[in-house]
Order: C-alpha cells, then sequence, then structure tokens
C-alpha cells in the first residue's frame, strides 16, 4: 500500500514539513509496512518556499532585506530542484508576524522587502519566479515592492511618496522606465489562496485590514488609496486590475505584481501541485491524507485541502483530510471526494493546549484513521 501525505502547515504550532512528518508517525505506528511519500504543501502563505524547497530537493538562500515596518531583518528565498524556478514568499519579508502586536498598522508597513527578495531571486539567475502573497502586514497596493526594483511613485508635485498605505492617496504619476530589465525575460506566477478584488468591501482593506491592525477609519482611509491607485494604473499603464479577482491579495500586491511586474495570478495551491508534480506522485497510491490548521466554510475556496481533494479525485485515490479544529461547514468536504473529516482534539481543550500537543494530537488521529483503514482492507 502507498500512502500520500500531503498538508498544509498547521498554524501557530506545526509547519507543513512538521505535520507530514506527525502524519507519518501516525501511519507507520498503525502500518508498519506501508509505503510513505511525504509531500507538504502550501498555497502561497508562509511555509511555501519550504515546501516546495523540501519537495524539489532545491535549497534555501539567506538573505537581508527590509522588513514591514522599515528595519533590516534576515530573510531568504528558494531555488527549487530544477535549479531554474525561484520562490520567494512575501511573508518572509513583509509578513504580519514580523510585527509586534502593538506595532501594527498597514497605513505605515511596506513591501519594500519583498521587493529586495524578488530582486534577490533574479541576481541567482532563475528564469521563473513564483511569488507566495499570502499572510501579509502591509496595504500598499504593492507600491514598497516595485520602488525596491526601481519604479518611482511621485505625487502632484512631483515628490517621491513614502512607504506604506498612508500614501496610496498622494500618488499622481508612475514612471516604471527604470524598473528592472530582468522582469520583462522572468515568467512570474503569483501564488494566492484569494480572490478578493481590490477595492470595494470584499477588497483588501475592508476584508483584510483589521486583522493588520487597521481600525474602520483606516480602513475607509487604504481604501480610498487603492482606488486612486487603480486609477493612476488604468489612466497611465492601461491595466484596469481595480476589480480583477485576486487583485487584493496581500494589501494589494496582487494588484502591483500584475500591474509593476508583469506577472500571473493563479490559485496558489495549483501553482504548488504543479510544481511538486503532485499527479505524478498520486499513481499507485492507496490514500492520500492531508490537513491544515482549521476546516471550514473556506477549505474549499482555494486553500490547500481543495487543491489536494481535486488532484486526487482525477486519479480517483480516495483522501483523508484531518485539521486542527472542524467546524460544521467544513464536512462539506465528504462531498467533494473525502471519506473523512477529522480534528485532532481528543477531548475539551483550549486553543493553547491544542497547539502546544498538535505534534501528538495529529500523529494519535492519524494512527486512529489507518487502523480503521487498515480494518477495511481486511474485510
Amino acid at each position: 500500500m502507498k500512502i500520500v501525505i500531503a498538508p498544509d502547515s498547521f498554524k501557530g504550532s506545526l509547519s507543513a514539513v512538521e505535520a507530514a512528518e506527525a502524519m507519518a508517525t501516525g501511519v507507520r505506528t498503525a502500518l508498519p509496512d506501508v509505503k510513505i511519500v511525504l509531500v507538504p504543501l502550501a498555497d502561497g502563505g508562509e511555509g511555501t518556499v519550504e515546501a516546495l524547497v523540501k519537495a524539489t530537493g532545491g535549497r534555501i538562500v539567506p538573505t537581508h532585506v527590509t522588513g514591514p515596518l522599515g528595519n533590516r531583518i534576515e530573510s531568504f528565498f528558494g531555488i527549487l530542484g530544477d535549479g531554474e524556478t525561484a520562490v520567494v514568499e512575501m511573508a518572509a519579508a513583509s509578513g504580519l508576524p514580523l510585527v509586534p502586536s502593538d506595532l501594527r498598522n498597514p497605513l505605515n508597513t511596506t513591501t519594500f522587502g519583498t521587493g529586495k527578495l524578488i530582486k534577490a531571486a533574479l541576481d541567482s539567475g532563475c528564469g521563473k519566479l513564483i511569488l507566495g502573497i499570502g499572510g501579509s502586514a502591509t496595504n500598499d497596493g504593492g507600491i514598497g515592492a516595485a520602488q525596491a526594483l526601481g519604479a518611482r511613485f511621485t505625487d502632484a508635485d512631483g515628490s517621491e511618496v513614502g512607504f506604506g498605505g498612508k500614501e496610496l492617496s498622494r500618488i499622481a504619476n508612475i514612471d516604471v522606465t527604470k524598473i528592472d530589465s530582468r522582469l520583462r525575460q522572468t515568467q512570474i506566477l503569483v501564488a494566492s489562496d484569494v480572490t478578493n478584488p481590490l477595492t470595494g468591501p470584499l477588497g483588501a482593506s475592508a476584508v483584510f485590514g483589521p486583522q493588520k491592525g487597521a481600525t474602520p477609519e483606516m480602513v475607509a482611509q487604504l481604501d480610498d488609496g487603492l482606488a486612486n491607485l487603480a486609477k493612476v494604473i488604468r489612466n497611465q499603464l492601461c491595466f484596469d486590475i481595480e476589480q480583477m479577482p485576486g487583485a487584493g491579495a496581500a494589501g494589494g500586491l496582487g494588484a502591483g505584481a500584475v500591474a509593476f511586474l508583469g506577472a500571473k495570478l493563479k490559485s496558489g495551491i495549483e501553482i504548488v501541485l504543479e510544481a511538486v508534480r503532485f499527479s505524478e506522485l498520486l499513481s499507485g497510491a492507496s490514500l492520500v491524507i492531508t490537513g491544515e490548521g482549521r476546516i471550514d466554510f473556506q477549505t474549499l475556496g482555494g486553500k490547500t485541502i481543495s487543491g489536494v481533494l481535486k488532484a486526487a479525485r482525477e486519479a480517483g485515490v480516495p483522501v483523508v483530510a484531518i485539521g486542527g479544529g472542524v467546524e460544521p461547514e467544513g464536512y462539506e468536504l465528504l462531498n467533494h471526494g473525502a471519506i473523512a473529516v477529522m480534528p485532532i482534539v481528543n477531548k475539551p481543550m483550549n486553543l493553547d493546549e491544542a497547539q502546544s500537543n498538535a505534534a501528538e494530537l495529529l500523529t494519535r488521529v492519524t494512527e486512529q484513521a489507518m487502523r480503521l483503514v487498515a480494518f477495511r482492507a481486511d474485510r
């Protein structure tokens, strides 16, 4: 029997690699002789580089960049096993965990460091770039990343604007004539797990701004700023990106990546599954085990588990989905190829306890699932 283990991270407790290893321990306890294929996954957020590098036999490249608050931080990008594809996750340069909770304010945070990571990836000589844009602390429409790569944003008086979402309303002119010319020779795919437009009630500011520290007043200011940016882009760069699905990802970096970097937006999990050749790994498999921190109404909307279910369904392989928590809506997965949807908690416990013991809990529930599989196989 061959079992493919393909989880996302259990945020706050386990990386995708750690989750896969915990699941594998549970499988081996119940089925010692089974063949296991570990494929830690991600959908564009934190852990994307680690998952892709691990799955393809690539390498991590350490570097230093500007953090979301303008300070110098240690960061990294990855080069996949093909030696031709670089992978950058904006969370490593402009992510929310990099900002102390009392300093979270998307009027001030910048994607400048993400642009520096992209530049470092271009310096590596790779001809293809995957940019994961989940987990951002920013709402600057990607202007910081573009500034790091040579673009200029000026106000009506010709003065360059600074960092952060507060600067968006000042922008009157965009000059991309000196942006890094290597971008035009590089295939850039943006991996995202959301389809929100740039502005409006479902846009970047309204939906994601509050979790980054934005008050209702800030949300209105940021939304107006992104609307102004979209207008200038439309008039000067001839891109109509305001209502484009995915434009609002990462505080508008989705829109900025298309308008300034010539990138294409695509489902993050689809990009990752293609990069790790997931369909090939499913050949001969009897079961797939996947999971993530929470299985809820969002899971089927482009998250890792939804991509795994789709690929496994096409290959005719059943799936067991395990979540740190499972909301009632999460059991809808049973209608999309999952044969079981299981939470890791085995008794009443608070979130801190569940996260502290996540590896052990995940191993145990995986073991129990595999004992049922073994029982069914013996019948």
